[in-house]
């Protein structure tokens, strides 16, 4: 998603927030590369010890810093999906909402450096990036799960299907986060959709009845 304008800062209630608040404007603003404790210090008046007394290391920053941003996104995602609408549209949007809107997208960026420093995590660490993950395969499931109950959706195995969804979904968002040349944030939507089209069409909406015939003969 696109960095947000600078604007006035506003008070928060706690003094966390207000360091992943920063943290988040900071990469979106000038990238991953500016972010110091020092800078996020200057930004919102402390000591780079007293945010090290917050998060002890910068690898726990980064990931605090993501968990509070995929926060402020799941309260969107859950506006998306309590719409009254068909659940093949709700899908759209999540897919919408999941993606990034193009190169150095600060949540992938942000997303893509706390996987990378991960690579030697413990278990608890693991557990709490793999709870960020479940958030959007959850909602996906339960959009399946609804859409083929009301008929709207082909039947599916829905945690099967969220699965290879999701991988798709990461592939082609990695690719588009770090502007992999020949491949714009509207053609993959248009892969997704073809996908998601091909894999959960109903017959009747393929033009045929329940055993495969025409319904046009």
């Amino acid at each position: 998603m696109p960095g947000p304008a600078r604007r006035p800062r506003r008070r928060l209630s706690q003094p966390r927030e207000q360091v992943l608040a920063a943290a988040m404007t900071t990469i979106a603003e000038e990238g991953l590369d500016r972010l110091t404790m020092a800078g996020l210090g200057r930004e919102v008046g402390m000591s780079s010890g007293h945010i090290l007394y917050y998060f002890g290391t910068k690898d726990e920053l980064l990931l605090q810093t993501l968990q509070w941003s995929e926060e402020q996104l799941g309260a969107q995602r859950r506006a998306e999906l309590a719409r009254r609408v068909p659940a093949r549209a709700r899908i759209d949007a999540l897919v919408d909402l999941y993606l990034p809107d193009g190169p150095r997208d600060p949540r992938w960026t942000l997303w893509l450096e706390v996987w990378n420093r991960s690579q030697n995590a413990d278990d608890a660490t693991r557990e709490r990036q793999l709870d960020l993950e479940l958030a959007w395969h959850r909602d996906l499931v339960a959009l399946l799960v609804e859409g083929a109950s009301k008929g709207e959706l082909r039947p599916v195995d829905a945690e099967r299907f969220a699965t290879r969804t999701r991988a798709l979904l990461d592939g082609f968002g990695t690719h588009l986060v770090v502007g992999l040349p020949g491949l714009s944030r509207d053609e993959v939507l248009g892969h997704v959709r073809d996908f998601l089209d091909e894999s959960l069409r109903t017959p009747r909406q393929d033009g045929q009845d329940e055993y495969g015939n025409s319904l046009s003969e």
